[in-house]
């Protein structure tokens, strides 16, 4: 099977959310509104959201969606998932370190995606065959490939938010952990996932996610030779928390929580 189309069809959604993400960025009439679960949402994230999903509708009718903002649609084994801009919080204080995430499932399983963060003129991309890549801000591509560190103690290490750490009662072995090893830093969002999936950093771990904050990054950073799974488990589309690594470092991270 080849995914040279549905990848191509990707980027084509990711440079429609590029222009109107980036358009209302830093506008000073943006609106704001908080979601029931108390999440920001702009009139940014529905503008791209549903510009994705009407184009989806006319390239692909047969494939089902699930999106942030308004919610899944149709049921087939190909389903597309969109987080229009991840990193809300970011992108309405200003700071450019937000994406676009697009996935392509196929049997519940994420296959392509594309992370793209125009604010950062920086996107990534990933299918099976084609391998995953990445487009830097003077507009070269390169192929992305996992870091070869094998030992904890010269790992890197990101894990977001420290709250959420707590929340969910690990945060104990969050610092246990950060003892054992090189360097802690909280990137956040997708943005820890690329410097993983480009070698920068050898170990992420989150929690409090839903299926569009993950499935786009799973086929960048395991094309890239990275593996990705629950904190404790396999990964599902109910996983919540998760652990992402260089792969040489996944047992050793898992034990640690």
């Amino acid at each position: 099977m080849t995914y040279q189309a549905d990848l191509e069809l990707a980027l084509q959604l990711a440079d429609i959310a590029d222009a109107i993400s980036l358009e209302r960025f830093r506008a000073l009439d943006l609106h704001v509104e908080s979601k029931p679960d108390r999440s920001p949402v702009t009139d940014a994230d529905r503008s791209v959201e549903q510009a994705l999903k009407d184009l989806l509708a006319a390239k692909a009718p047969n494939d089902a969606l699930i999106g942030e903002e308004y919610g899944n649609s149709g049921s087939a084994s190909r389903t597309w998932i969109i987080d229009p801009i991840d990193g809300t919080a970011n992108y309405l204080r200003g700071v450019p370190v937000w994406a676009t995430l697009i996935a392509l499932a196929i049997d519940g399983k994420p296959v392509v995606s594309v992370v793209s963060a125009p604010a950062m003129g920086r996107r990534w991309w990933a299918a099976p065959e084609v391998g995953a890549f990445t487009k830097d801000i003077d507009g070269s591509t390169r192929e992305l490939k996992v870091s070869a560190i094998a030992e904890l103690q010269n790992a890197s290490l990101s894990y977001n938010n420290l709250q959420l750490w707590d929340q969910a009662g690990m945060l104990p072995q969050l610092t246990e952990l950060s003892r054992k090893i090189w360097r802690t830093r909280a990137y956040g969002d997708f943005w820890s996932y690329m410097l993983l999936a480009e070698g920068s950093v050898d170990i992420v771990a989150e929690h409090d996610l839903k299926i569009y904050d993950i499935a786009a990054l799973v086929p960048i950073v395991e094309q890239a030779g990275g593996k990705f799974s629950a904190l404790n488990g396999p990964l599902t589309a109910e996983t919540s928390s998760v652990l992402a690594t260089n792969g040489k470092l996944h047992q050793a991270a898992t034990n640690s929580f």
